[in-house]
Order: structure tokens, then sequence, then C-alpha cells
């Protein structure tokens, strides 16, 4: 099945419980920006698609930044005066700052309460903090749990590493009649968070496997990267493959029940910034489109002025808009298999946007041409406009070489599916051909 063609023949209720399961076998997994967490995420997603696992060494100078030291972590946990585990790593990854130094101390509470990480507007919930750039070490945990700490000698341990290594991403190139590149990115350096960002990962993975078995138009290169420094890295060491790319998305927070959300690319008008726009308005449910920002996930590395990219961030629910971001709460039950589904048909929905977006010219431009004739039109005349006819009189109007069908759904307000269908059969009936 060819599913740039025709996507209705997929079943996305059981891609959505597949993507699901993915996230849960991923979810335990301590990630960071670098180390053996996201080399086993990867190891998970290599089951799924062919990736190629790529590595570039700590220490190395990636524009205005160094690849940083390789952490891994093995326990971590604090016992109290009596000797019990008040806060320990193995029951969530969440509990340890993210790139905290190996300790083994004891100390009073007052010392302990100094590397403390606690939400108290949400004292239920265990906060993601990390210190990436600076030495430190920390926990943290619900801050009902921190009130309840009695005054005596605590036991800390981190038994972590922090010492040169590399910095690891995954990569897929899948082919295409053109070198012309579709970029998808997705984030993988934050540890147990559902939503942000097995999510994206979910979602990516499972539209690479659909397209490796399409034909496709454009070349496509899949990133599971580390945030930050994972683009900017891959984009100082691949700037040819950068030069190459027309169209991108990064993938996040595409599992929760909000409605979706587009910020455009810092272009604001790219092709992907409308083809992403046509798709949600022609789903019929309830969006938000808006502008680029300079802050958020890794569009501002591809967005920035030396590459200015025509990247994307297609997601549910923004970064920081939903109570559960960035905190235990980012969980299994708060991502959903039906909306991963849904995410997985809007992915699918703009990438065959992108792969039929072409502009024709009309082969009959002196008036209309007869369609009855070729079985486009109705035998009976004198009945009020029907709108597969309306596109067919739309896509022959504007098919001047100049218009593409993005163009003509734009402006006549019509589904981008109806045009294209219009398209398709107006060529097969030999009055179109490309331009």
């Amino acid at each position: 099945m060819d599913v740039l063609r025709d996507p209705n023949g997929l079943d996305f209720d059981r891609l959505g419980g597949e993507m699901h399961a993915l996230a849960r076998e991923a979810y335990p997994i301590c990630r960071s920006i670098t180390g053996d967490g996201v080399r086993r995420t990867l190891d998970l997603l290599r089951r799924h698609v062919d990736l190629e696992v790529r590595e570039v060494a700590s220490g190395t100078e990636v524009f205005d930044w160094t690849v940083p030291a390789e952490w891994n972590i093995r326990a971590a946990w604090v016992k109290n005066p009596r000797g019990e585990r008040v806060i320990d790593f193995s029951r969530h990854s969440l509990h340890v700052l993210s790139y905290s130094v190996p300790v083994h101390r004891k100390m009073p509470l007052a010392e302990l309460r100094e590397h403390l990480f606690t939400l108290p507007e949400q004292p239920d919930l265990v906060p993601y903090r990390t210190s990436y750039y600076q030495e430190r070490w920390g926990f943290c945990l619900e801050h009902r749990v921190l009130e309840g700490l009695e005054e005596g000698e605590y036991e800390v341990k981190i038994d972590s590493t922090l010492e040169p290594g590399h910095l690891t991403w995954g990569e897929l190139f899948l082919p295409g009649e053109s070198e012309q590149t579709v970029l998808l990115s997705a984030h993988v350096c934050h540890p147990s968070l559902a939503n942000d960002n097995l999510s994206g990962i979910a979602v990516c993975t499972f539209l690479a496997k659909l397209l490796a078995e399409a034909k496709r138009r454009y070349s496509y290169r899949f990133l599971f990267i580390p945030g930050t420094i994972g683009s900017i890295t891959w984009l100082a060491g691949n700037g040819e493959q950068a030069r190459q790319v027309r169209h991108g998305l990064v993938a996040a927070n595409l599992g929760d029940a909000g409605a979706f959300h587009y910020k455009r690319s810092r272009r604001g008008d790219a092709e992907i910034d409308r083809a992403v726009a046509r798709v949600l308005a022609d789903s019929g449910e309830p969006h938000e489109i808006e502008d680029f920002l300079p802050f958020g996930y890794d569009e501002r590395q591809y967005c920035s002025p030396g590459f200015d990219l025509a990247v994307g961030s297609l997601t549910r629910t923004p970064w920081g808009r939903y109570p559960q971001y960035h905190t235990s709460a980012d969980d299994l039950d708060l991502v959903r298999p039906e909306h991963l589904a849904t995410s997985l048909e809007r992915y699918l929905g703009v990438v065959r946007v992108l792969e039929s977006n072409r502009r024709y010219r009309n082969l009959q431009p002196h008036c209309e041409p007869q369609l009855g004739k070729r079985g486009l039109y109705p035998s009976i005349g004198g009945a009020a406009g029907q709108r597969k006819q309306l596109a067919l009189l739309w896509v022959l109007n504007q098919s001047d070489g100049e218009h593409s069908l993005l163009d003509i759904a734009e402006r006549s307000a019509m589904s981008y599916g109806e045009i294209l269908e219009a398209a398709q059969a107006l060529r097969e009936a030999g009055l179109l051909e490309p331009a």
C-alpha cells in the first residue's frame, strides 16, 4: 500500500497501541544529553527502523559550544537518620539532578536542603531538573516528602561518572527521487517523561517505518538527538546535508489530549508552514498556529540565521503549558494510544501534502474543456454546483504553471485532499501535465 497516495487503509488504532508499547518500554530508562541511557533508547528504536548510531567525542568544538563529558549513573539515594531511603533513584529516574557529579557523604538536613529541588505548588510531584554545564549534585523529590524530613544526619550517595566519552544520536536517511530533504527531529535526552518526549520519538519512529515502504519524491532524514547540544553538533558536522533540507518538523508533546499547535519556522511563510496549516484546517478540529519564537526545542537551532532552515514545530499542548510538564506526572497515563495515533495521522498528512504539492499546466487553457465527455461531469445539468466539479474547475483555472496545488487549496478554501483528487482525475483524463 502506498501510504503517501492513499493512507486510508492504515490501522491507526493498531499503530497507536504499538507506539504506546514502545513508549512504555523506553519509559524507565534514565536518559540525558549523553550516556548509556541514550544508547539503550536507540537500541530499542533499532528494532523498528534501521538507525545508524553516530557519536562525537567529548571536548569537540561545535560552533560556540563544546561537547560535554559523558554522564552515566548507576544508583543514587538519600538515607534518613534511621537508615531509611527517603529518596531513591531506583524508584524514578527524575529523583536525581541530571548530570550530578558523584558524591558519598553524611551531612545535616540543613546542608542537604541546599541540594534538594521540589515543586511547592505541586507538592505530590517530582520535578525534572538538570545541571549540564556546571558541576553540582542534587536530588528532586515531592515537596510533601521534603516537609516531612526530620532533623538529624543524612547519608547521601550518587554513584555516577562524568568523564570523557561521547555524545550519541540516531540517524536514519531514506533517499528519494530528489536529494532535497525533509527533516524530522525528536529529542531523546529526557528521562522518564512520556509526553516530552517519548511521544515524539514514537511518532517519528513509526512515521519512518511507513515512509521506508513508500515511493518517495523527497529524501527523508530522521534525527533522534539530545536536545540543543545534539542539533548543534549535527549542524556543525553536516553543513552539506543541512543545505539539502527543504522542509522540516521538530516532534514533541504528541501524546496528550490537547489540541494541535504549530509554531512556524523563522521564515513564517515557508511551504512547511503552509502545509501544516492546511492539514490542521482540513482536520476540522481545534488547533492553533503561532509565530516563530527563538525559544523552545531544536527548531531554534535549525532556524538560527546562519542556517535559516524551513523547520517548524508541530505538537499537541506546547512545552510548559500543561501541568504535568517536566514532572513525574508526565507519565504513561498522560500519553494515550489514541492521541499518538492521531498525531501520526497528522504528520503523515503533512508529508502527503509535501510529496504531492506540484504545479501543473492546463492542456486545454482556452475556456473550460468539455468535462462531460471525459466522464468528469454529470450528464444531467441544472443542479446546484457540487464540490467535486468545483474542485475540478478550480484546478483547471489555476493550473497555468505558476500555482501549486497548495496555492489552489488556499485560494479556493477547499481541502487539500479535494484539490489533489481533482488534479489526479484531470491528469488521468489527459487535461493536465506537470509544469
